[in-house]
């Protein structure tokens, strides 16, 4: 005769197995995380609720330095959630605009990398200001092996690469795909 679970007992596992896949999803897959700042306006708003794709740059294993293997590269333009440099407690997001081995200058509001300005409509309709240590008018900053140079899309209002310097690429957590909320905001992240 088989021996029937009790009620309690089902919903308990139920409860459980929900939880577990739910944390390998956040830890691997994709995380929610709200934009505090306007420092990415007008591309995120303050209050928007984002997801953001943590596989794709390979996700950290916790409690390790290990990563599991990356499904796509980081490319210039892609806006991405890392861990602050200067706190590890908080996570920032910028655009990544500055690769390993490039050299970045801001001048007369314009990036250029390696000499020649970005073209690219994502960064040459927004006026970039020589504020930071890494951004004085005629310094030409070169992006350390293995890190990263970010700016914000609002840069009258964002605390970036240019005041800190570079991110590690073992901070980065993963890349911004979607604006879910608020309804009206719901869009693709570019």
């Amino acid at each position: 005769m088989t021996k029937k679970k009790s009620v309690l007992r089902d919903w308990a596992e139920s409860i459980i197995v929900a939880f577990l896949l739910a944390m390998v999803i956040r830890t691997f897959v994709v995380q929610a995380f709200k934009i505090p700042t306007g420092s990415m306006r007008p591309t995120l708003l303050e209050g928007d609720l984002i997801l953001v794709n943590k596989f794709i740059y390979g996700a950290k294993i916790p409690f390790t330095d290990f990563r599991l293997p990356a499904v796509a590269d980081l490319k210039r333009g892609d806006v991405i959630v890392f861990i602050y440099p200067e706190d590890p407690k908080k996570d920032f997001i910028k655009r990544l605009i500055g690769l390993p081995g490039e050299v970045v200058e801001l001048k007369n509001g314009s990036i250029y990398i390696n000499g020649q300005p970005l073209l690219d409509p994502l960064f040459n309709q927004r006026y970039y200001y020589n504020r930071g240590d890494f951004a004085l008018e005629n310094r030409k900053t070169v992006v350390s092996k293995d890190d990263y140079f970010v700016l914000g899309d609002n840069s009258a209002s964002s605390k970036d690469s240019r005041y800190w310097g570079f991110v590690p690429k073992n901070n980065i957590l993963g890349k911004a795909l979607v604006i879910y909320w608020p309804p009206q905001r719901i869009r693709i992240i570019k």
